[in-house]
Formats: structure tokens, C-alpha cells, sequence
């Protein structure tokens, strides 16, 4: 039996009802499936041979693990599936988050280099590719395998989704345009604006009611294709609830995600000389009324899905575990946009207090397991 046997159960009881319900099912059951599913791909990269690979691989674990988190939100909507829909999203996840250090801190700035590595994402969500040398065009090779064995085990999960077959072109489309995203901003810094605006010029008439960069914010987002790997646990998924999904998330959920995402990375990317697309607003107000425009129409695009008090609550929710990182408290434009935003929902506040209680929480478990180790 695999893990999508039940996936038919009861509407009630695959969808969270409600915040409260959803935070304990999130605290609950998925964020300790995903600790453990990291704690597994911690042990591999720490025995990657090469050690800027090795660096790079446990920095993104360690640096990123609310990406992980919040994208393994959308396993609360299949609980029967959640040890399918959890390694794959965390595995997934996880070639981003690396990849995104290799090419952030790269000792390459050839986009042929940052396309092949990239492309074991798009092998990841076909079940039928056989890996390839990704590392071929640089100078760091030698992973011991763990490129691979995150791509296999992908493979493996998408396999058990009954439905995959019919999302499988879209989840295609996404992972193409994360992979353009990052060759482009990623390149030589005189050459990624217009990279970066070219790319724009041949998608930009179908979505007319967004700037540049807010589109780019969308394409590196994972969010979309985590929704469409839930919705294909479903054997009765329809095909036009797979075009709803597509657009409704994108580009608005999707772009409200990695807009935060730089938001709160404003300082750091400024000292690490990263690109940061909340960087092309004129100021904080701009900022700010902007990520409330694309918040408000991310939540007029979800009220036509079914479940749509999940999908609404993970809109507030995602306001709410970004702008509770403590990376906000040392940054006061960013801290002034928060209050804008909060201002504007309820639910966000009661999330922001939740993850914010959870964040407390953790930090006081950390030297506890410290010091358990020490003595063990």
C-alpha cells in the first residue's frame, strides 16, 4: 500500500477548519516530518567530500529551514499522504535552497553552469530522467552523490502521486521559469538587469497588472508547484481544477512569497552585494503598499478554489512567518511595513503570535539538546 491509498477521505478531514485548527495540525504533524526529513539530509551533506559543496549544502539547511517549513503547510491538506507530499516538498525545497547558495556564493558566474545545475530540478519532477553531471561546468564536483539522491527521491515521491500526470505540465512550466530566474540574476551584475528585463519582455503581456520585478518574485517561488503535488494525491483531480490552481498562485501567492522572502533580506543581501527585488521599489512606502496590493489580489485569486479558507490562511500565514523572523527586529523599514501590514488581518496577527511562540520555543530547546549531547 503507498502513501496515497486514502488520500479520499472525508473534505473535514483533510482541510483544516479554521487558524487554530491549522496551527495544530501544522505544529503538530507536519513540522516534526519535516525536522525529521532535514535532520536526514543534514547527515548526508555533512559527509559531502568536496567542502565548498559541503558548506554550501549545510548552510542552506541550516540558513533555510522555514522554507522548508512553510511549504510543507499544504501537506495538512492530505494528512493520508503526508509521508509522500513531506520528503518530496522538503527534498525539493532542498535542491533549491542549495543551489541558490552555490550560485549566491558561487565561484562561477557562467549561466551555462547555473542552467545545468538547475536542470536537476526539472529532473527532480520528471520521473522518468536519469540524473545527469550537473556539477560539469564547475570547478567544485564531488557531492558523493547527494545531488542525486535528493533528485531520486523526488522521483520516488512523484511516482506515488496517483494524479501526477495531469500536473505534471504546469509543475513543468514553474520549475522552467524558477530555472530561468536564477541563471538571470545570478550572472555577471552588469548583465543581469537586462537578462533580468528581456525574460520580462516575453512574458509581461500576460500579466499586464505587475511590475518586472514582482513577476521575477513569482518565478522563485516553489509554493505553487508544493500546491499542484497536493492536488495530485487526489485520484480524482479534474483538469480544470489544475488550471485554477495555476491561476489562482501564480503570479500573486507566489509573488507575495518571495517578495517577503527579499523583504527581510534587505540587509543581508546588501552586504553580500545579492540582487534584491524589493530593492527596485522607490522606498518603504512604495514597498509597503505594494506587498499589500499583491497580498489583497492573492487573496481575491484564492476565494475561487476549493478549500479556500486553507489557501487564505496560508496567505496570512505566510505574512505572518516571515515578518515574525527575527531578522525584522534589526531592521527598521522593514519593521514599519510589518505594521502596516498586520493592520490589515486578524488572522495574520494570531499566526504572527503562534510562529512567534513557536520561535521562542525552539531557541530555549536549543542549548537543552546542546547540552544533551554533550553528556551523552
Amino acid at each position: 500500500m503507498n502513501g496515497v491509498d486514502h488520500v479520499n477521505a472525508q473534505r473535514s478531514e483533510r482541510a483544516p477548519a479554521g487558524p487554530l485548527s491549522l496551527m495544530y495540525r501544522v505544529y503538530r504533524q507536519v513540522l516534526p516530518g519535516v525536522r525529521e526529513a532535514l535532520d536526514v539530509w543534514k547527515r548526508r551533506a555533512g559527509s559531502i567530500p568536496d567542502p565548498e559543496l559541503r558548506t554550501q549544502a549545510l548552510a542552506s539547511i541550516a540558513g533555510k529551514e522555514f522554507h522548508c517549513q512553510g511549504g510543507a503547510v499544504f501537506a495538512a491538506l492530505h494528512p493520508a499522504a503526508a509521508n509522500v507530499l513531506i520528503p518530496l516538498i522538503v527534498a525539493l525545497q532542498t535542491i533549491s535552497d542549495y543551489l541558490d547558495n552555490l550560485c549566491d556564493r558561487s565561484t562561477s558566474l557562467d549561466p551555462d553552469d547555473f542552467r545545468l545545475l538547475h536542470r536537476s530540478m526539472l529532473d527532480a519532477v520528471d520521473p522518468d530522467a536519469e540524473p545527469a553531471d550537473y556539477y560539469a561546468l564547475r570547478r567544485e564536483r564531488d557531492d558523493g552523490g547527494y545531488l542525486d539522491e535528493l533528485v531520486r527521491t523526488c522521483q520516488n515521491c512523484v511516482r506515488r502521486l496517483p494524479s501526477y500526470g495531469l500536473v505534471r505540465s504546469e509543475v513543468d512550466r514553474l520549475v522552467g521559469l524558477y530555472g530561468d530566474l536564477q541563471v538571470y540574476k545570478h550572472i555577471r551584475k552588469d548583465l543581469r538587469e537586462t537578462a533580468l528585463l528581456d525574460w520580462w519582455e516575453r512574458h509581461r503581456d500576460g500579466y499586464p497588472d505587475i511590475k518586472w520585478n514582482e513577476f521575477a518574485a513569482a518565478a522563485g517561488s516553489t509554493l505553487a508547484m508544493f500546491y499542484l503535488f497536493t492536488a495530485a494525491a487526489d485520484p480524482g483531480l479534474r483538469p480544470e481544477r489544475v488550471a485554477a490552481i495555476r491561476q489562482a498562485y501564480f503570479p500573486y501567492v507566489c509573488g507575495l512569497h518571495i517578495l517577503l522572502d527579499y523583504l527581510i533580506d534587505q540587509e543581508e543581501d546588501r552586504l553580500g552585494g545579492d540582487l534584491n527585488f524589493c530593492s527596485y521599489y522607490s522606498g518603504r512606502e512604495e514597498t509597503a503598499e505594494r506587498i499589500a496590493l499583491v497580498a489583497e489580489r492573492a487573496r481575491e485569486a484564492v476565494a475561487a478554489l476549493p478549500e479556500r479558507r486553507f489557501h487564505r490562511m496560508i496567505i496570512e500565514g505566510l505574512l505572518a512567518l516571515y515578518l515574525s523572523d527575527p531578522k525584522v527586529s534589526g531592521q527598521q523599514d522593514v519593521r514599519h511595513i510589518r505594521r502596516r501590514l498586520m493592520r490589515r488581518s486578524p488572522w495574520m496577527r494570531l499566526f504572527f503570535w503562534g510562529n512567534s511562540v513557536y520561535i521562542r520555543a525552539r531557541s530555549l530547546r536549543q542549548p537543552l539538546r546542546r547540552e544533551r549531547a554533550q553528556t551523552e
